[in-house]
């Protein structure tokens, strides 16, 4: 892939190799000699490699394999290491209760459960006026698998003794921005926009309980998002019939704001947290504090009732792009087959692995991911995206973020956020400017070859030293430990995933999958060092395509079958609660009783057996001469721009032209306006200036022509948004995709007025 003009990944000329002082800015006397010895070591060693291993090809490892199966006709594949499904991890797990308890008997002294307490709190007071909050935190507290599972059992018995009615729905409500509650798995609530006030561990462990807690009593979690907003929140928790809602104790006020609105409702859990005061005026409700139904339950044991496989474990409300959110109803057997199906593909997890866990529960990656760590007995960690790294916004100057503290092998994330740590990397170095920038773009290139399979890349010494004196730097960020990341969400740029493998020095796992799917459908290996592809079916999945005649896409094309993406299996779902119509639109059971979710995703199958997402059915417009335009794909190729945050491409199928809203990346914009000699009132005003438009315009086309996009694909006009789309904002999910509707809602005038 070609780099686009002004990139800081270009390598040096010759000419430039040779000055002595090429090394001198990135790096200190004594490691000259060794910065001297990589470079002879990247020209002499590859050229014998070359001439002793080129031209041997070696074949391509076969990861999936076509299957005969019932249903619609089309082009099915499985995983080829497994000949049957993958239902369960081992025999008897058959349920999340059961999972968990066996986990914690199997792992009783080994460490589950992690956060950190403050130490210190300080507030300084920012340019502008605002204070912000900054955290000194001590060092990881754990709680072991033996003891959460002793205090699980005395919640669930707290539940009971509290008055919940075991027949009926409990919910978690918590703030968008924190991470609530541990995967199906019995985990701890993460957090990935902290609030105000901090997640300590007596909340994060809390969560544990009261989920795993819920299980050993069959009773269906239901899971919110508090940014779905009051509409949503109150459609949700009526529709369920919730009964007892577990709540965080800042968003007490939020609950009185709407009980009015709450038919079923009687009993509120609250977590304590430090220096919070608790809202305790709702007379309408039975108020109980986390902790004393956990010793109420302890002093009255009650036995457990534990579920089936096919018992409803978790009804997860989904922040879907359109219209109030839909809640997933999710089996015990499709929890704990997703979680048997990846442990299969992650390599040699084990009690040693420590998992960084941060992204938010609500999502189904996440849950997903954190249920794998607890059946492998692994340490999970809880850290969030403000105190992450040494330089997070809440980690006090001179204190350590969590990763350094941590240092975890494992972590998951979605292509967001590693975008912007590439990003963030990029700058900095770009920053530094001079021989610093040309070391850094020669050093990654050496490297990138290797990573490519390449002979005449970085291998053996010259690898370990480019580590020493460039990338260990990039890696101690998250602790200089990683060695596997799971990616999931969206889909990840090619750049970035090898920006992660060359940078960090790890394999990516990505993962595809729906909460329709509990998170389970394709995954990539560890060694596959392919890009923009979602790896073989899981090993309890089957996927089909089918084909989509209006679009296309067939599973007769040449030289790879193309189709809509249907997934079959274990970790398939039991539909929509309370929605017989959209289930049944979706979800169909084939001759043999299999259930298949049609995602609406346009795949294709690569000759390896893996798959690539390459379109998406709603997505693709129509223009007024009859030109398709897949949005997704062509925002996907805008965001490689350095102008750009985030974008949404419009077509008006009125038009022969599409137009695009952008939101910028303003330390870039900014820095551009400065070296160009812009003048400007405020961020908005740079924003509406023709000249920035024109700039960021240009890269578009730009970018748009390297990803060989047609000219009617490029937006001919666009406007720059001066505010950014978080989750908070109802405009992109917790995810941090794209609604749509919501989007096109909002600013319907600016988009209109880009066809005027």
């Amino acid at each position: 892939m070609d780099d686009s003009e002004g990139t800081v990944i270009n390598a040096p000329t010759a000419e430039e190799m040779a000055l002595s002082g090429f090394f001198s800015t990135f790096l200190d006397d004594k490691s000259y000699s060794t910065a001297v010895a990589a470079v002879i070591v990247a020209i002499a060693v590859p050229l014998v490699l070359s001439s002793m291993f080129m031209g041997k090809n070696k074949k391509a490892k076969q990861r999936g394999v076509p299957v005969e199966v019932g249903g619609e006709p089309g082009f099915a594949m499985r995983n080829a290491r497994s000949s049957k499904l993958v239902e369960v991890p081992w025999e008897g797990a058959t349920t999340m209760a059961a999972l968990f308890e066996q986990s914690c008997k199997k792992h009783s002294q080994h460490r589950f459960l992690g956060t950190r307490k403050v130490v210190e709190r300080d507030f300084i007071t920012g340019s502008d006026g605002r204070k912000f909050e900054k955290l000194h935190l001590g060092e990881y507290q754990w709680e072991t698998y033996g003891k959460t599972f002793e205090r699980v059992s005395n919640f669930a018995s707290g539940l009971i003794h509290l008055g919940h009615d075991p027949e009926t729905r409990i919910a978690i409500f918590s703030d968008t921005r924190a991470e609530w509650f541990i995967a199906f798995q019995a985990r701890s609530i993460n957090i990935l926009y902290l609030p105000p006030s901090f997640c300590y561990i007596g909340t994060l462990i809390t969560s544990v309980l009261w989920f795993q807690g819920c299980f050993r009593q069959n009773i269906t979690v239901v899971t919110i998002y508090a940014s779905l907003g009051d509409d949503a929140l109150i459609h949700s928790l009526n529709e369920t019939k919730v009964s007892t809602l577990i709540c965080d104790s800042k968003l007490m006020k939020k609950v009185a704001s709407v009980s009015s609105s709450l038919k079923t409702v009687k009993n509120v859990v609250y977590f304590e947290s430090e220096n919070t005061e608790v809202y305790t005026n709702i007379s309408d409700y039975k108020l109980s504090s986390f902790s004393e139904v956990e010793k109420n339950g302890q002093k009255n044991p009650v036995t457990p009732r534990l579920p089936i496989k096919k018992d409803v474990a978790v009804i997860m409300y989904t922040s879907g792009s359109t219209g109030l959110p839909k809640g997933v109803m999710m089996t015990h057997g499709n929890v704990v087959a997703t979680a048997a199906a990846v442990m299969t593909i992650v390599p040699q997890l084990g009690t040693t692995d420590v998992y960084m866990a941060y992204l938010p529960l609500a999502h189904i990656f996440e849950l997903a991911a954190e249920t794998v760590m607890m059946a492998a007995g692994i340490s999970i960690g809880y850290s969030s995206a403000l105190t992450l790294t040494d330089t997070s916004n809440k980690i006090k100057k001179g204190t350590k973020g969590d990763a350094s503290v941590l240092k975890p092998t494992l972590m998951a994330s979605v292509p967001a956020i590693l975008d912007r740590v590439r990003d963030g990397v990029l700058k900095n170095v770009e920053a530094k400017g001079g021989l610093t920038t040309k070391l850094f773009n020669f050093a990654y290139k050496r490297r990138l070859l290797t990573i490519e399979g390449s002979w005449l890349g970085a291998w053996g010494l010259e690898k370990v030293l480019w580590d020493v004196i460039v990338f260990n730097k990039v890696r101690s960020v998250l602790g200089g430990n990683i060695r596997f990341m799971l990616c999931g969400g969206a889909p990840l740029a090619g750049d970035t995933q090898r920006f992660i493998n060359v940078c960090i020095g790890t394999s990516i796992g990505q993962g595809y999958g729906l909460t329709e799917t509990c998170a389970g459908a394709a995954f990539s290996e560890f060694d596959d060092i392919s890009v923009g592809r979602v790896g073989p079916p899981l090993p309890c999945a089957y996927i089909k395509l089918v084909s989509w005649d209006e679009g296309g896409y067939l599973t007769t094309d040449k030289p790879m079958p193309r189709g809509e993406v249907v997934v079959g299996g274990y970790s398939v779902t039991a539909g929509y609660f309370n929605n017989e119509d959209k289930t049944n639109e979706v979800y169909k059971v084939d001759e043999t009783g299999m259930r298949w979710f049609y995602t609406g995703d346009i795949g294709r199958f690569h000759p390896d057996g893996c798959l690539e997402i390459i379109d998406r059915k709603k997505d693709i417009v129509k223009l007024q001469h009859g030109e398709y335009i897949s949005l997704g794909k062509v925002e996907a190729a805008l965001a490689s721009s350095k102008y750009v945050e985030n974008v949404m491409l419009h077509a008006d199928p009125f038009h022969n032209y599409c137009v695009a809203l952008v939101v910028p990346a303003r330390q870039v914009i900014e820095q551009w306006a400065k070296t160009n000699g812009i003048s400007y009132g405020d961020y908005s005003e740079l924003c509406g200036k023709k000249e920035t438009v024109s700039e960021v315009q240009q890269s578009l086309n730009k970018v748009g022509k390297e990803a060989r996009l047609d000219k009617f694909e490029i937006p001919a006009k666009i406007k720059l948004m001066d505010e950014a789309w978080t989750p908070e904002s109802g405009l992109v999910t917790a995810a941090l995709k794209l609604k749509r509707e919501q989007l096109k809602a909002k600013f319907k005038d600016d988009l209109q007025k880009l066809y005027e």
